[in-house]
């Protein structure tokens, strides 16, 4: 009886020894992990045909075509009908060529895809990747020609220098206000060594604010008028917040327009954020509403609140989604999706914009806890996700339980 406890106990530790670090949930002192109560939405599999390279965004063209664009990390637009039955896709650019990635390290890639809101008439859509030679990030405008996306287009707007390779950040977006934000993450390694995350004199850490319909001072862009630090001696007028360490990522509201972001933690501490013009999110003075290092505090510097945190005996990496505005699952309209990549945990988080309260936080059950990497949002308002298992990615859909 002896020997074979002694053999189980064995092949456990084997088992367990087979599963990558990030993903064996060891237990984390902290608060008493809260008793979320169960929402009755269910995450389903869809679009279940296609096989597509590490998905890290997906969006529309707000174009009326009802497509579907699903950016993979190494550098290739995927495009296809918004059918969960479609069996192929069609390359809407391919700059594989141009763009870093290493499995190794992949914090890099061709991070995020944002078009145009008027794309329909003038073709032009926005990528965010790191660049095949060097630590160094771009933003460029593509155009489309015969109706993909043309390699040869290429306009590069922003070129960003990074220490390492990781915490590149890569979420771009328009906004209400017709804008493109771009987040970007500290630069990397632990800690924020270089305090990126309070330095307005460099765009790491912060959510940039540019006009992509105007030129001006030499920058194939313009800086909005009322960026906040545009007056600021030694600031870079393109950033709109800072205090950030590796946002991922940031969405908008389609009703209030409200910019949402979800801050991945080092320590101890993941945070939701809204981000406001001008605000201070803490990062590296503080981790969440904790402190965190004196080193680059300065006196009388004010920070806004995440609206909301988790402790990483809960999750350790947060992946963020979208407030749900759809008309196929009730039980989700006004609610904040977001997941954590490391637990697998799913959430719609409460959130009342008139007294800025969090209301409940409802788990969303998923038995094989997939290692959420994005969400995307169909031009009807309904909302998909993505995990990554290996080199592909698997596509849901949310649909009530009762169904």
């Amino acid at each position: 009886m002896n020997r074979l406890l002694r053999l189980f106990c064995v092949a456990s530790m084997m088992a367990l020894l087979a599963v990558p670090a990030w993903a064996q949930k060891k237990e984390v002192e902290g608060p008493p992990i809260p008793n979320d109560p169960v929402l009755s939405v269910l995450p389903k599999k869809t679009f279940t045909n296609l096989r597509i390279r590490r998905p890290v965004t997906i969006t529309h063209a707000g174009d009326g075509t009802n497509r579907l664009f699903f950016a993979e990390q190494q550098g290739v637009i995927l495009v296809v009908p918004n059918d969960p039955q479609v069996e192929e896709t069609e390359v809407f650019l391919d700059i594989e060529d141009s763009v870093r990635f290493n499995p190794k390290q992949n914090e890099e890639g061709l991070l995020g895809l944002a078009f145009h809101p008027n794309f329909k008439e003038n073709g032009e859509f926005f990528v965010y990747y790191t660049i095949e030679k060097g630590l160094v990030s771009r933003v460029s405008r593509f155009k489309t020609k015969d109706g993909v996306g043309d390699p040869e287009s290429e306009e590069v707007l922003l070129t960003i220098e990074q220490p390492f390779w990781n915490h590149n950040g890569g979420s771009i977006e328009f906004g209400p206000d017709g804008y493109l934000y771009i987040g970007l993450g500290d630069g990397g390694k632990a800690n924020d060594p270089f305090g990126n995350g309070q330095n307005l004199s460099t765009w790491l850490g912060s959510i940039l604010r540019i006009d992509v319909d105007k030129k001006e001072n030499g920058h194939n862009y313009g800086i909005p008028a009322d960026n906040p630090f545009v007056d600021t001696e030694g600031a870079k007028p393109e950033i709109y917040a800072y205090g950030l360490r590796n946002v991922w990522r940031l969405t908008f509201d389609r009703e209030t327009g409200a910019c949402w972001a979800g801050d991945v933690g080092q320590n101890l501490w993941e945070e939701i954020d809204i981000i406001t013009n001008g605000g201070n999110y803490g990062w590296n003075v503080r981790e969440g509403l904790h402190p965190f290092s004196e080193e680059f505090a300065k006196s009388g510097e004010k920070f806004i609140d995440p609206i909301f945190e988790y402790h990483h005996n809960v999750g350790k990496s947060i992946t963020t989604g979208y407030v749900y505005r759809g008309k196929k699952v009730p039980e989700l309209v006004g609610k904040f999706l977001y997941a954590d990549y490391v637990t697998g945990a799913i959430w719609a988080l409460e959130y009342d914009y008139d007294t800025k309260k969090v209301g409940q936080n409802y788990r969303i059950e998923e038995p094989s806890n997939p290692p959420v990497v994005c969400f995307g949002e169909t031009e009807d308002g309904e909302v998909l996700m993505c995990a990554i298992f290996g080199d592909y990615g698997s596509i849901y859909e949310f649909v009530s339980a009762d169904e």
